[in-house]
């Protein structure tokens, strides 16, 4: 009708007629239009009850995508949500009220399912009676099989299904059906994101800008609890781990809280890292800590491996380049009651193994015995650069070897692009090491974050000819400056 120019009147329908009738008033209105040339007059229904008004009605069959929003939403920028009511007919079961959870129960699989609509209504003209609303995609043609038929007889309702007109709305329509409605044909449809306390962070594609504050609206709307949806618009910072964002919807207030196997976290989302995602791998790690061990956590972020594992009774030492991250980090630890657990700092990585680790470790492990426990954890989780971290360990220790089992753990992380990612982390992190790791190494699939871009964590103890350097024997030395040597400080540091 809109081709041909005409404004069409808005039609007042009854919900529900008889199949056997047909009289769906589009229908009869564009047949009558065929033979006349013309659009016919005001039409009067021929029940008076009626209880909606809605702009058309759609048959199923002339519509396969039931559940989709009306076509005149296609390319909207700015979210209309009146624009999205359509009347479309399903089939629907009159039964004695007294009969609908026997009729619901015995008809299950031919019911209604779709979450947010009812599938049993009032009968306007007998109150004695319900509408059970069946699927319109089980029955396509408006009639019942044998075998419900039959079920229907033993209960003594009528087989007979009749036409309803089920109203749809914007809260009617799912988050993916409405960005798949609005955007061009074709083009792909990215509903999912990241949750982040009551912020949604997006990663839209280039196609998808122009509709990015119609986006954010909707996923606000769908999802209970969010309340402000950002979009990432840089990669993210090496050096501090942070990206620019653009809040796209709902409120700009980016301070939020988090909670992680059981544990609160807050955070400024717009200046630290934090990747909702990960939750498993920090759970993993954590399981591996026993109490009395030792982490060091070189790139700590805002204590989601260090905090957990405070709370286990290990000692923790965490460390952050990112000023706001290290500041966080505090605040977290406090807010955790781990603060005189967790000693934190505000260091380069390699200052950070250089200085605090190699200081622990050169006092912690020449008085470990065979019969000891503790197990020292180096956690290094920056997978774009940690692996480079590496060389660090040659010869970080001056002095004998402690025993084997003494040896520090590490768990590194690393993205890799190569077809056999595990191989290719080890090889770099040999390379790193100056040493091979056949044999002495494990690597796990961690994440998939990119087509054809894996993130794996390799783990490994860091074998005694990298991490120790031999003294020259020099038994005149004084003891003295042997054991401050072995300590990492040099014999011209200590005569100046």
């Amino acid at each position: 009708l809109w081709r041909l120019g005409y404004s069409a009147r808005l039609l007042k329908t009854n919900h529900f007629e008889t199949a056997a009738s047909n009289t769906s008033f589009p229908a009869v209105w564009m047949l009558l239009a065929q033979y006349s040339g013309r659009l016919p007059g005001p039409f009067v229904t021929v029940k008076k009850t009626t209880f909606s008004t809605m702009p058309e009605t759609v048959e199923d069959k002339a519509n396969p995508g039931l559940y989709s929003p009306h076509p005149r939403v296609r390319g909207m920028t700015l979210l209309n949500r009146e624009a999205f009511k359509r009347t479309v007919v399903v089939p629907a079961l009159k039964v004695k009220k007294e009969t609908v959870n026997s009729v619901l129960k015995s008809l299950k699989q031919s019911v209604l399912q779709r979450p947010g609509l009812k599938r049993v209504v009032e009968d306007p003209e007998d109150e004695e009676s319900r509408f059970v609303i069946l699927d319109p995609h089980k029955i396509p043609d408006f009639s019942l099989g044998e075998s419900e038929q039959q079920v229907l007889k033993q209960l003594s309702v009528s087989p007979e299904v009749s036409k309803y007109n089920l109203e749809l709305t914007y809260e009617n329509f799912r988050s993916e059906e409405i960005l798949r409605a609005v955007l061009p044909e074709g083009q792909e449809v990215t509903s999912g994101f990241s949750r982040v306390g009551h912020i949604a962070h997006l990663n839209l594609r280039d196609h998808q800008l122009p509709y990015r504050h119609l986006i954010g609206q909707v996923i606000i709307d769908k999802n209970p609890g969010i309340t402000c949806a950002v979009n990432k618009t840089s990669t993210i910072d090496s050096t501090y781990r942070n990206f620019e964002m653009e809040v796209l919807a709902g409120e700009s207030n980016l301070i939020t809280k988090v909670k992680e196997n059981n544990i609160a976290y807050e955070l400024d989302f717009s200046k630290v890292y934090w990747n909702p995602r990960l939750s498993t791998e920090r759970s993993r790690i954590v399981e591996l800590l026993r109490p009395g061990d030792v982490l060091f956590d070189v790139f700590a972020g805002i204590g989601p491996f260090a905090i957990p594992a405070a709370k286990k009774k290990c000692r923790v030492f965490a460390n952050d380049l990112n000023p706001e991250s290290y500041s966080w980090l505090l605040h977290n630890c406090r807010l955790n009651k781990v603060d005189t657990k967790v000693k934190a700092f505000n260091m380069d990585g390699r200052d950070f193994l250089r200085g605090p680790v190699r200081e622990e470790l050169s006092k912690e492990l020449p008085l470990l015995k065979e019969e000891q426990k503790t197990v020292f954890h180096i956690v290094m989780n920056l997978p774009a650069l940690a692996v480079e971290f590496l060389d660090v360990f040659r010869h970080l220790l001056v002095g004998e070897p402690c025993s084997a089992a003494g040896l520090p753990t590490v768990h590194c992380y690393g993205f890799s692009k190569h077809e056999d990612p595990a191989k290719d982390i080890q090889e770099r992190a040999e390379a790193s090491l100056g040493t091979s790791l056949d044999g002495r190494c494990s690597t796990y699939l961690v994440r998939n974050v990119a087509p054809n871009k894996e993130m794996l964590c390799i783990t490994f103890q860091i074998p005694a000819d990298v991490l120790y350097k031999r003294p020259c024997p020099d038994e005149a030395k004084p003891a003295s400056k042997r054991l401050c040597t072995s300590q990492g400080f040099s014999e011209e540091k200590l005569l100046s």
